[in-house]
């Protein structure tokens, strides 16, 4: 008997001891990852833009109380490419996922999602993931087949296709509070709430259909953009305003899943405005501008529902009393252009597609309201989520933890230079092939297609526009040779197969 009560009280105060130690060690933080698809910086009232285009309150909210990067750039400026990167740490040649066009991605490599739920995280995806295989490493997910729908979208849940009724950034921010709200309150979690909007179509709720009174919006400089003092694949692009939008883009015709309720509401809006601008018969630059303002409209209007997405996300950390522990980050796959260069879409290592942007938020962590101009990249994020958890890396990963930065220590070897490559072509909106090097000032860009083989390189500083191509001017020489120099060195450190793998070229996709 004796015997017997002393080992339970041995157990008793192995089970205290553990406990206290427990109890003494920081909880591991909760990680809401936002993520919404070609979001361009300078959209955002956070990011200052001179233009003000939209105000954006509850997304200015994580900056307010967290930090906002403004060089957050991106190796590959395109949709699932770059959301390979962030699951894996590693550049498209290293993840295998190169381009939207004929790419699987390999779901049984390494995620920070799986070295997160194997530490005991219990994880969850909502909304758009776009990588052809089906989501590994999360004990829930919810995602649109394919690109996905703006209204009434059909979703694939945990293998099965269900349909949900209404407005896509409503349904990912419910669904993704609804798991939030019944989690498993005894462990950490990964929330990853990713949007289609603002992709292209670019359809707004209905409620934001007169959001911005018919507003005239100021034009960036580069509008009419010639492309004169560039090369051959500038001029050859198809990613005008001018030539490239269709009828889906500029609301002549309905939205794929439109319901017959909204498109009541849908013609009353545009109906009579579709009426005024056929009337007016416009031509030249006139035309031009009413593009630019009716892409506005409808871009800023996506915009104006993922800040209320996020509103209702803080909103419920807040209630839940999750706000403490929880590390909130804001981005977007790559940037995107708005008028500049008369463009939409991203692809081109030009800033306007290469910087996307980039919002955290860690309570007594992150100093409220700081802003942080040194390189960073999506490729940090999965080295940086895991570090947060205080889970290891990978070696295998290209990126390095923002931890320390976060802290408020920037570390003496930070990166001065970085590696960008873009695949697909030929391909939509036909931009050519090409990769580089980007520095503080200076950005050097090799075209190296048979045929279409040049050089490019742009000083920011005297030239932030980037309209002018010094690569071959004498004043320039000594920089250009330390790039190519760089440029070959970040090639050789990140292993980039030379011939392009046949992986990354466009195509049909082989059959198994």
């Amino acid at each position: 008997m004796r015997r017997c009560f002393s080992v339970f009280a041995l157990l008793l105060a192995v089970a205290c001891t553990t406990s206290a130690a427990d109890a003494g060690q920081p909880k591991p933080p909760n990680i809401v990852f936002i993520f919404t698809d070609d979001l361009a910086y300078q959209a955002l009232s956070a990011y200052k833009h001179p233009l003000k285009l939209l105000a954006t309150p509850n997304i200015d909210r994580i900056a307010q109380q967290g930090i906002r990067f403004d060089r957050c750039i991106v190796p590959n400026s395109i949709c699932g490419p770059s959301r390979a990167t962030i699951l894996t740490g590693k550049y498209s040649h290293a993840n295998g996922f190169y381009n939207n066009t004929n790419n699987r991605f390999d779901g049984s490599q390494t995620t920070f999602p799986k070295l997160l739920q194997k530490a005991g995280y219990q994880t969850a995806l909502i909304g758009k993931w776009h990588l052809v295989s089906e989501p590994t490493g999360f004990d829930h997910w919810q995602i649109y087949p394919g690109q996905g729908i703006y209204y009434n979208p059909p979703m694939i849940r945990n293998g099965q296709r269900i349909q949900e009724t209404g407005y896509t950034t409503d349904i990912v921010t419910d669904r993704s509070l609804e798991w939030l709200k019944k989690r498993d309150k005894n462990k950490p979690f990964l929330l990853m709430c990713q949007h289609k909007a603002p992709h292209r179509e670019w359809s707004p709720a209905i409620r934001h259909l007169g959001h911005d009174k018919d507003r005239k919006y100021p034009e960036p400089d580069t509008l009419f953009d010639d492309y004169s003092g560039r090369g051959i694949a500038e001029k050859t692009q198809d990613m005008t305003l001018e030539k490239t939008l269709n009828a889906l883009d500029l609301k002549f015709r309905y939205p794929p899943g439109i319901s017959e309720a909204e498109k009541i509401q849908w013609d009353a809006y545009y109906k009579p405005r579709n009426a005024a601008f056929q009337k007016a018969n416009l031509s030249g630059k006139d035309l031009i501008r009413w593009k630019y303002n009716r892409y506005l409209h409808d871009y800023l209007g996506c915009i104006k529902a993922v800040d209320e997405s996020v509103g209702k996300i803080l909103d419920t950390l807040d209630a839940e009393g999750l706000k403490d522990n929880t590390i909130v980050v804001f981005s977007s796959d790559q940037g995107f252009y708005l008028g500049e260069h008369g463009w939409f879409d991203k692809r081109w290592f030009y800033e306007e597609s290469l910087r996307t942007p980039f919002l955290v938020r860690w309570p007594g962590i992150v100093q409220p309201g700081r802003t942080d101009g040194h390189m960073v990249s999506v490729l940090d994020f999965a080295q940086t989520f895991l570090e947060a958890a205080g889970v290891p890396a990978p070696a295998e990963m290209q990126g390095r933890s923002l931890v320390p930065i976060l802290k408020g220590h920037v570390p003496n070897d930070w990166r001065k230079s970085f590696y960008y490559h873009y695949y697909e072509y030929p391909g939509p909106h036909s931009v050519r092939k090409h990769y580089g090097v980007i520095t503080d000032r200076y950005k050097l860009i090799r075209f190296y297609e048979p045929g279409v083989d040049y050089w490019e390189l742009f000083d920011r500083e005297t030239d932030p526009r980037e309209l002018k191509n010094v690569a071959g001017e004498p004043q320039y020489a000594s920089i250009r040779k330390e790039l190519e120099t760089e440029l070959a060195r970040l090639r050789q450190e990140l292993k980039v197969p030379d011939p392009d793998p046949e992986s990354s070229l466009i195509g049909p996709r082989k059959k198994k």
